[in-house]
């Protein structure tokens, strides 16, 4: 045997493994015979220095080291060796024996070999295998390693726990035979573990924190989160061994950080419109499929209208359903309308509406919708197969997002009630139906705003005036809501008095503008009150009044801030007139002017507010230019059909962003055979004349039933202007739906009903007359005045021809 090989041909027969261990063999009397190269790097004795010598030369008798030995080496002890310089070592040591020179019992030499390590190189070999066998037994960190098939082949402690079972049970199985059901929710990367882990193997990148969702086996039915990390393994030379896996379970911090990113979403999403149908929609669409399967939203269908929550009489209240949807209902999928559903007693609806508190029943929670005790309705979540229960955090999640959308209900509730109630003043205040006119023909449209801010103040009207004359308003309130309905019914019926006065459109508008401007806060300062600062929604109000005459078929028209109308003669010809604007009532500042145009028998005249033609994505030049083509194109269609083009064209969904005001007439005149006019000079001979030709043309009508009280006013009238007045006098009889006695000078002094005295000698002739006649009155013009009254028909009269138009 060769002494220097003696160390490596030795038949060592005890625990020797140790990496790299200094290791010398020893003869009976103690002298070296063999020296691996462990011990020559360890001490720096080569074997030609060492062999021969006795052990003492390396590791003096009798030294020890402090410290204990390591465990490592089976029955080491610590021990002090000398280097060949000189230095000391700390050293672990332990002995075999050994059969050196031939197999044991066939000419061998007893040997010993003695082994030695350096304790402070082994301290941190021993300290990598205490942090391996920590990693195996006690981390909380799950570890796995896979060869390059991806087959199990070793996993730690809290790996197993997580699988429930011995390794044995799942050596060789690949990842995804392990979490069949699993799939990555980490964006960018692979889903499923067995792609991750192949990628991981065959690119030699490193993964980490990808989170993980599956059913471990010992929890199945109930979803688990991980954070997994991959590694490849190699060793020193680059070949590759597998992948390794660490995964913590992150359940808890994951579902927590879920539901407060759902949280987050319900707040950015619930309560976006004040409609509680969407409302409703709005918590199905953001719980389905993120928290549960299926919801569906019930109201209590008073709560549904507007009306105060039912505080409780006994009875469960109606419901209505007005949301649901689950994870297969396509997103365009259009809502359905509410409609009515009983639960039937013992259901969890039924509880939970009697009881007031949630339900929770295997895979459905019932969560009631309540504000100040009372019931609005309910939300029933329903799971699916994964997850199929709710845990403590998912129903204290339920609770808030239930809580949040009651509030968003109750306000949308709110509104829905000042809506209706502002809808029904609107309707009260507008005109409910028009009276016939000889005048003009006339339809109408009035759509209210769909906006959240609520039903605006726009409005028209149509007045029946002295003379066959009519009247057309359309108007238009700043604002929203109750306030701004109720301002639009005062100024509706102040226009009706002003408009009784028979005043110029330039006229009323301006007696309009001085009642808007006296605000409560001028009439306060006007008695000395205090005078805080008081908003009214009248001020800013735009509005535009036209009349017209069906005798000289002249229409004269002013406006205060609105939109000119739009006048399209019988020829299809479209002009909008150059209307002098105004300012806007209570503005003031500029006067109010009037325009007068003449108008072709068959016109048509398109008043309207600016709803009609303005819209958000649409500039107001626009609306107009389409509201003219649709009236050109179909100018002699009838006017409903016409309202219906046009709000169709400009309005295609049926909807307005504001209040959406349209009045359409078409002009007529009234027929030669139905006026009579004549001039009588100023002077007293003129009252017997104007009596004969009175009498006459109602012959000629053959309306003699009313010539005993038209010959009275005719002559109390003429005489009035005879004495009071100055220049010619002229007399008109109107035969339209009723008769009309006109007589008109140039003075401007009315005269007054008045109850004489006994010894009057004057002042009962107009006291009579009122007494006959239906109605009477004054107008004045630029040029005088005229005054009129008006007699119903006798019964059995036929009635006047139907003016052209």
């Amino acid at each position: 045997m060769n002494a220097g090989n003696a160390a490596e041909d030795a038949d060592f027969r005890g625990p020797l493994d140790v990496t790299r261990a200094a290791t010398a063999v020893l003869d009976a009397q103690g002298l070296v015979i063999g020296w691996s190269p462990a011990a020559e790097a360890l001490l720096g004795y080569t074997p030609d220095d060492i062999i021969g010598r006795p052990v003492e030369t390396f590791l003096p008798a009798g030294e020890r080291a402090d410290g204990p030995p390591s465990p490592v080496l089976s029955g080491s002890e610590a021990r002090t060796a000398r280097h060949r310089d000189g230095r000391l070592l700390r050293v672990a040591t332990t002995t075999c024996p050994v059969a050196v020179g031939g197999a044991e019992g066939a000419g061998a030499e007893p040997a010993r070999v003695l082994v030695a390590a350096e304790l402070e190189g082994l301290r941190v070999w021993e300290s990598r295998q205490a942090l391996l066998h920590g990693l195996a037994t006690q981390s909380p960190v799950g570890l796995a390693t896979y060869d390059t098939d991806l087959r199990l082949t070793w996993f730690n402690g809290a790996y197993g726990r997580e699988v429930g079972l011995p390794l044995r049970e799942f050596l060789g199985q690949r990842p995804d035979e392990l979490y069949p059901h699993g799939e990555f929710v980490s964006e960018g990367y692979p889903t499923t573990l067995q792609a991750v882990m192949r990628y991981v193997l065959d690119t030699g990148e490193s993964i980490l924190d990808l989170h993980f969702v599956g059913q471990p086996p010992t929890d199945p039915g109930t979803d688990h989160v991980w954070s997994c990390s991959y590694y490849r393994l190699q060793d020193a030379d680059g070949l590759v061994l597998g992948v390794c896996e660490d995964a913590f379970d992150i359940t808890d911090r994951y579902q927590a950080q879920r539901r407060l990113n759902l949280l987050v979403e319900a707040g950015g999403r619930i309560g976006t419109t004040l409609d509680m149908a969407a409302t409703a929609r709005e918590i199905a669409e953001v719980c389905v499929p993120a928290f549960a399967a299926a919801v569906t939203v019930d109201l209590v269908q008073a709560v549904l209208e507007g009306g105060e929550p039912d505080h409780g009489d006994g009875r469960l209240p109606a419901l209505v359903r007005v949301a649901s949807r689950s994870a297969d209902t396509p997103d365009d999928e259009p809502p359905r309308a509410p409609y009515r559903v009983d639960h039937p007693p013992g259901s969890p609806q039924y509880r939970a509406l009697s009881s007031g508190g949630m339900v929770l029943v295997e895979r459905t929670m019932v969560v009631p919708l309540r504000i100040g005790g009372t019931p609005l309705g309910l939300v029933t979540f329903v799971r699916g197969a994964h997850p199929s229960v709710f845990d403590r955090g998912e129903i204290g999640l339920a609770d808030e997002l239930v809580t949040r959308t009651a509030v968003c209900l109750d306000n949308a509730r709110r509104f829905t009630r000042e809506r209706t109630a502002a809808l029904a003043l609107q309707r009260n205040l507008l005109p409910q139906h028009l009276p016939a006119q000889s005048a003009v023909d006339l339809a109408y449209r009035y759509l209210p705003s769909d906006d959240r801010a609520g039903v605006g103040g726009d409005w028209f009207d149509v007045i029946s005036l002295s003379g066959t004359r009519v009247g057309l308003v359309v108007g238009d309130v700043v604002g929203h809501g109750l306030q701004a309905a109720a301002t639009m019914g005062r100024l509706r019926t102040t226009v009706r008095a002003l408009a009784t006065l028979d005043l110029s459109p330039d006229e009323l508008l301006s007696r309009l503008d001085d009642l808007v401007g006296q605000t409560p806060e001028g009439l306060a300062t006007a008695l000395g009150a205090d005078t805080g600062r008081h908003d009214d929604v009248a001020t800013g109000v735009t509005c535009l009044y036209a009349v017209y005459d069906p005798v000289s078929r002249r229409c004269t028209m002013a406006r205060a801030g609105h939109l000119p109308p739009a006048i399209v003669d019988p020829d299809g010809g479209l002009t909008f007139p150059d209307l002098p604007a105004g300012p806007p009532l209570g503005l003031g500042g500029l006067p109010f002017e009037s325009l007068e145009i003449e108008l072709p028998v068959g016109s048509l005249i398109a008043l309207f507010t600016d709803g009609l033609v303005e819209a958000r994505d649409r500039d107001i030049d626009v609306g107009l230019a389409s509201l003219g083509r649709v009236l050109t194109a179909g100018h002699h269609a009838p006017l409903d059909e016409l309202c219906d083009r046009a709000l169709a064209e400009l309005l295609p969904d049926g909807t307005a962003a504001d209040d959406t005001a349209l009045l359409l007439v078409r002009t007529r005149e009234l027929d030669t055979g139905q006026v009579a006019a004549w001039e009588l000079p100023a002077e007293p001979a003129a009252v017997a004349r104007a009596r004969e030709l009175a009498t006459g043309q109602l012959a000629e009508w053959g309306l003699e039933e009313l010539s005993y009280a038209t010959e009275l006013a005719v002559s109390e009238l003429v005489t009035n202007a005879v004495r009071h007045a100055s220049g010619p006098l002229h007399l008109r009889l109107l035969r339209d739906l009723t008769l009309l006695t006109e007589v008109s000078d140039t003075g401007h002094t009315s005269p007054h009903l008045r109850h004489s005295a006994g010894d009057d000698e004057g002042g009962r002739g107009l006291f009579i007359v009122a007494q006959l006649v239906q109605r009477w009155g004054t107008r004045y013009t630029p040029y005088g005045k005229t005054i009129w009254t008006e007699q119903a028909f006798p019964p059995r009269y036929p009635g006047a021809p139907r003016p052209v138009g």
